[in-house]
């Protein structure tokens, strides 16, 4: 993971050096460029290192393209840890910084969840009212299902105790889900049930440096667009408990970069689900993916 880019840039390896020394060592003391390098992968995987080494990965990349892009971007969007990485692009947040605060997001969210057990499910094919009613019904005094992940408008991730969750899962099928997908998590993440991890990260990203960015950020906790510091930290905590609403998230980004084909997204970072997401958010979107080095290169090379 990110080897590549490593080996042919050295704003990758720059990024990487100063992720590694922030983070000291990843697990049992290995910097986390060589698990995310070498493996093995139930070490990559871990949430402590997971979290930190696809910031990494983004942070890499920008690290690469920012200066073709400068002057171009209108505003940026993350997907859950990936806000942290929108920040990063517009300046607000120092990579290392960046690193540091998803880590701790992590050990909070792991923590949260062996506190209060929870699971999620993926809703495939069901409208995203149908998903939030289905979980309205499934909710009870003492367990909750919600709307976790608003990803496309037939794709909706849900989230919350297990016994509701079960419960969601077939109001969903019965409303007419094409599948609903048991998601190997351990955690009810983006619900109330991280609710003791949320003033904790708080106070991290009380303690971590802060710019104004440079560009406008799409929040995931409200679809909205950020502008200053103080109201980053506010939403980067609410979003531990708030659903990641990327649908609206995409419907704006498209507004604010000149709506239908007029509209240019970059995503960037390890794969290109996103990208297929936004292509049945905004069929028309011009859209490319850049995470091995093969298809940065050729983006750097493009006129």
């Amino acid at each position: 993971m990110g080897k590549d880019l490593a080996d042919r840039f050295p704003a990758a390896r720059d990024t990487f050096a100063a992720i590694d020394e922030a983070l000291g060592g990843g697990g049992g003391g290995v910097a986390l460029s060589q698990i995310m390098f070498q493996g093995p992968e139930d070490e990559l995987t871990a949430t402590q290192n997971a979290q930190p080494a696809i910031l990494a990965h983004s942070a890499a990349v920008f690290a690469i393209v920012g200066e073709k892009v400068a002057g171009t971007l209108v505003a940026a969007a993350g997907h859950s840890l990936g806000e942290y990485s929108a920040y990063i692009t517009a300046g607000a947040l120092k990579p290392a910084d960046g690193a540091k605060l998803v880590r701790r997001r992590g050990e909070l969210m792991q923590k949260a969840g062996e506190e209060r057990p929870g699971t999620m499910a993926a809703v495939l094919g069901l409208p995203t009212k149908e998903v939030e009613a289905a979980c309205a019904e499934a909710s009870q005094q003492a367990s909750v299902a919600v709307a976790a992940n608003i990803n496309a408008p037939d794709q909706t991730v849900i989230s919350g105790d297990p016994e509701a969750i079960t419960r969601a899962s077939e109001a969903c099928k019965k409303r007419g889900a094409k599948r609903v997908i048991a998601l190997k998590v351990s955690g009810a993440f983006h619900s109330p049930l991280m609710a003791p991890a949320k003033n904790h990260l708080q106070l991290a990203l009380e303690r971590t440096e802060f710019s104004n960015p440079a560009f406008p950020i799409i929040a995931n906790a409200t679809a909205e667009t950020v502008k200053d510091a103080g109201r980053a930290r506010r939403l980067l905590a609410d979003q531990l408990t708030a659903p990641v609403r990327w649908v609206e998230c995409m419907q704006h980004a498209a507004r604010l970069g000149g709506g239908g084909d007029g509209a240019r997204f970059i995503e960037i970072g390890p794969g290109a689900v996103l990208a297929g997401l936004l292509k049945r958010i905004v069929p028309e979107a011009n859209v490319v993916s850049l995470g091995t080095a093969d298809e940065v290169t050729k983006f750097m090379e493009a006129a």
